[in-house]
């Protein structure tokens, strides 16, 4: 799963009693009930079957694009064609033209002559693109290190950060977890079932100041040597201007709980947003610096186009897509490929039995 990561550490022995940072009133850390061993996690999933799963993910986009290249003449009509398909699939007018007009320079330069030859030309295009948003992250440069995730409502950003707890717990990664969205029950909720299934505590409050839950989980994570504290938010619209001054509040509290953090400021985008993916992801950035992104629900209805117009559009100041998500298995988030995601844009999807 990470095979970007530069080595492991065994996890800290569970702190004795009064070891944690000491909390305010009304903030609990919730710690996971005893457990008896647990058996050995089921093999990591083959990276052929990932691929598989996410070129059927993204089979509008390749249903769309891939029969195009059948096409024996090399004509304005193919151009035609592959404009639309790229529209289609969330590419945006201003990536779909300059896309364009890099593959018409490359088929002049290079006369190519067939449809499969325009493909291989347009997957080179595609993933020098989209190299840059491919980046690793390394969980050894300190301890703690505190991600604060954010996003929209229902984008799935709880549940990405428990699949988050999952993989680090298996990369032999101690975890805290803090429940920064403090007004809606269910979300505490998920996030503590997340910290039970994961071996993991959460620090949680019923009502109250996000910053107070956030800032008492990073010194908590401090007084443990916890190797990643995650903080969740909760969801909000680029558009609700307080509750984004909130979030910059946040921000503010955590590095003033630990110099320097957070270390990783993520944004967790539903990848059936389309087009308005860039304008959260603007939005976002501006209020609490973004390092990274995590794309969900790639699974059957997203079009992949607008990640390619992020690619673009923010090739200047690139920030990474850490994780993509293809469902709601514990393991369905895995580390981003501009290779294996060009790949299953341009290439048939497999049928469905």
């Amino acid at each position: 799963m990470f095979g970007f990561l530069r080595r492991k550490k065994p996890v800290p022995p569970t702190p004795e009693p009064g070891e944690s940072a000491s909390s305010p009133v009304g903030i609990v850390a919730i710690e996971p009930a005893p457990k008896t061993p647990r058996s050995p996690e089921p093999s990591e999933p083959p990276r052929t079957g990932w691929i598989k799963r996410l070129r059927a993910g993204l089979s509008r986009t390749s249903g769309q694009l891939a029969g195009l290249f059948g096409l024996t003449r090399i004509d304005e009509a193919l151009f035609e064609q592959l404009e639309t398909a790229l529209l289609v699939a969330d590419t945006g007018i201003e990536t779909t033209t300059w896309l364009l007009a890099r593959l018409r320079e490359r088929v002049k330069k290079e006369r190519l002559e067939t449809g499969e030859d325009v493909r291989q030309a347009l997957r080179a295009i595609l993933t020098e693109l989209m190299a840059p948003l491919e980046a690793p992250i390394d969980l050894d440069r300190l301890s703690p290190q505190v991600w604060m995730v954010t996003g929209v409502n229902g984008a799935g950003k709880t549940t990405s950060i428990g699949k988050l707890a999952h993989l680090l717990r298996r990369e032999n990664k101690s975890v805290l977890l803090a429940a920064g969205d403090t007004f809606r029950a269910a979300a505490r909720a998920q996030l503590a079932e997340w910290g039970a299934r994961n071996d993991v505590a959460v620090i949680a409050q019923d009502g109250g100041d996000p910053g107070a839950v956030a800032f008492d989980a990073v010194s908590a994570g401090i007084a443990r040597r916890t190797d990643i504290v995650m903080v969740d938010t909760a969801g909000r619209l680029p558009t609700q201007t307080h509750l984004m001054e909130e979030l910059r509040k946040v921000r503010r509290v955590i590095g003033k709980a630990l110099t320097g953090a957070p270390h990783e400021a993520l944004l967790v985008l539903d990848g059936n947003t389309g087009q308005n993916m860039l304008a959260q992801v603007a939005a976002f950035d501006a209020a609490v610096a973004l390092t990274g992104l995590i794309v969900t629900k790639l699974d059957g209805t997203a079009k992949g186009g607008a990640i390619v117009a992020l690619a673009h559009t923010r090739r200047a100041q690139p920030i990474p897509v850490y994780f993509i998500g293809l469902g709601e298995g514990v393991d369905d988030l895995q580390a981003f490929s501009a290779q294996e995601f060009v790949s299953a844009l341009l290439d048939t999807a497999p049928r469905s039995n």
